[in-house]
């Protein structure tokens, strides 16, 4: 996927102001990315109202045999699929496939919001100060971030959760873990939004008219990044949430009983043959929600690009 905002690029002031006007614009001109911003809420409302839709649904993550078959799997058709279970029932356990996929949600939106969080403050701390000041401090960010961009981070966020304690909150550490290895992405688009703002004429007469390193940073760059922050951010979290589903997959994300997307989709696999729908709805969530923040987000930076157009 390209970068945001060009490496090279420039914003204009009052880009940040005009990011709202610039969501709006890419929802009306193009249907895709309003259907794709609809999906973005109806999911975020899965997940924060998980609770209240489970309780509708009757059901909750208890096991119930009642719901299987005298093999195990999920009696009746499509994966016990009916007015009771809207999505199903898990095989041998009989727990309600709804509920599991929406409490999953809230963990992987949880995860991948806050690992984005973590990975957009830090990114902008270094990202901007090794722009704005540059010197040795600009040599060792660049440094730092080829280093941690080349780095096997998903070895050693496998090996980490091996080793962390169980008593730990797994869901903590998948925040911080990913935060950590995520900045060097936003730190370097960042920098270069600093680089080619410092030489833009409003910063050059600031500092004509005597405002301090400081006054220029906050008054004058600052209101300006946030438009690349924002974009930039929103083509993290995808790539946050897949990442927590690939350590969940791979046994190294969040511990069971607590729900989660991949777990849940590392389970479906032995049952693909058999219960094929167990499989179906978790990675279809998955699909979707990755799918509507990377189009969301695209919109968004076509939008304020100015060498952009706008989207077709």
């Amino acid at each position: 996927m390209s970068d945001p905002l060009p490496l090279g690029g420039d914003v204009t002031p009052g880009a940040a102001r005009s990011l709202p006007a610039a969501l709006w614009r890419a929802i009306r001109r193009d249907a895709w990315t309003l259907t794709c911003a609809i999906m973005v809420v109806a999911i975020v409302l899965l997940a924060v109202g998980a609770d209240l839709w489970v309780a509708i649904e009757g059901q909750d993550l208890n096991e119930n045999l009642d719901a299987l078959g005298p093999d195990g799997l999920p009696a009746g058709a499509l994966g016990g699929v009916s007015g009771d279970h809207w999505f199903g029932v898990q095989p041998l356990r009989g727990i309600d496939l709804f509920a599991l996929v929406a409490y999953g949600a809230r963990v992987s939106l949880l995860v991948g919001l806050g690992a984005t969080v973590l990975a957009t403050v830090l990114g902008v701390l270094i990202g901007a100060s090794a722009g704005y000041i540059g010197g040795w401090w600009d040599r060792v960010v660049s440094w730092a971030s080829d280093v941690m961009l080349g780095f096997p981070s998903l070895v050693f966020m496998i090996a980490l959760g091996a080793v962390a304690p169980i008593e730990f909150p797994r869901q903590l550490l998948l925040i911080v873990v990913l935060g950590i290895f995520g900045w060097p992405r936003v730190a370097r688009i960042v920098r270069a939004q600093v680089l080619s703002l410092s030489k833009r004429n409003f910063v050059s007469a600031s500092r004509v008219m005597g405002g301090g390193t400081w006054h220029v940073f906050i008054k004058q760059l600052l209101p300006n990044l946030w438009a690349p922050i924002i974009i930039v951010s929103s083509l993290t979290i995808p790539s946050m949430i897949g990442n927590e589903a690939a350590l969940s997959f791979l046994g190294a994300g969040v511990l069971p009983p607590t729900p989660s997307w991949g777990r849940t989709i590392s389970d479906a696999i032995d049952y693909f043959e058999t219960d094929p729908m167990y499989l179906v709805f978790p990675g279809l969530m998955l699909f979707l929600i990755t799918l509507a923040f990377n189009v969301v987000g695209d919109s968004i930076r076509d939008e304020l690009d100015p060498r952009s157009e706008g989207r077709g």
